[in-house]
């Protein structure tokens, strides 16, 4: 994931993190504050994952969310 990207989308993702991943605590994701390395070594340390297993777990969510998002901005088509 590009770091800028993960970085611009912080103040959105960052109100989700904590319920993606519980163990992380409020202090936690102010440490983190968008930055991508801090925050997959958060999980590396919390959740005993992998670098690698933490960045695809990063990636999975931020996608999910992003989904997610585009779904409730879309406007409602009416069918004809």
């Amino acid at each position: 994931m590009n770091k800028d990207v993960f970085a611009g989308k912080w103040k959105q993702i960052r109100g989700e993190a904590k319920a993606w991943w519980g163990k992380l605590t409020d202090d936690d994701l102010e440490r983190a504050g968008g930055k991508f390395d801090v925050f997959t070594g958060l999980l590396q340390e919390k959740y005993g994952y992998t670098r690698e297993a933490a960045v695809d777990e990063i990636e999975k969510r931020v996608k999910e969310f992003d989904v997610n998002l585009n779904r409730k901005t879309e406007p409602v088509r009416h069918a004809k």
